[in-house]
Formats: structure tokens, sequence, C-alpha cells
């Protein structure tokens, strides 16, 4: 499994917290809003190394718009839920990368 991957499986299951209603703004709320920019860094990292390796990079693009806008309340909740499923079903899918591994050097 490539790096790219376990970083969506990571970013996914961040946003996917931060998608819970109370749970996810109470932790926003608590942590003074600095969980926005941890998880900015986070889908910049995910996005450089799917790239990288040819996977999708849209999931990771359309987190970094989650993390910038996600301070709305309600529109915030929908994007890191939309997220977060984009996420995880990409995660899930093989990229280029992970088939090189299984099928060795040509």
């Amino acid at each position: 499994m490539s790096t790219s991957r376990i970083l969506k499986w990571i970013t996914g299951g961040g946003e996917a917290i931060l998608a819970i209603p109370i749970i996810g703004g109470l932790l926003v709320i608590s942590s003074y809003y600095s969980v926005l920019p941890l998880m900015l860094a986070l889908h910049i990292t995910t996005l450089i190394l799917s790239n990288k390796d040819g996977g999708d990079t849209y999931p990771s693009i359309l987190g970094i718009v989650t993390s910038c806008i996600a301070w709305i309340p309600i529109v915030g909740f929908i994007m890191h839920m939309i997220t977060a499923i984009l996420l995880l079903i990409n995660a899930g899918k093989r990229d280029s990368a992970s088939v090189k591994e299984m099928n060795g050097p040509l």
C-alpha cells in the first residue's frame, strides 16, 4: 500500500470525525480551530504524494477547500461529510504505485 493511500485513509477518517455534527463542532471549537490548519497540512501532503504516485488528486483538493471554508458552521459540516466519503472511497481503490508494488519492476 502506497503512502498516499495510507494518508487518504487517515485524512478520510479525520474528515469523518469532523463531520459528526456535535462532536466535530466541539472538536474544532475546543481546539480553537487549530485542527483545520492541521487537516490542511495533511491534505496538502496527501495531494503531493498522490500526484507523485499517479493517484487521484481530486479528494485531496476538495480536502484543501474544505479546510479553508470549514469554519462556516453548516457549510463545514456538509463539506467534511462529502470530503470524507470521497477520500475513503478513493483510498479503497488501487493507485498506480500499489499496482507497481504488486507486479514488481518491469
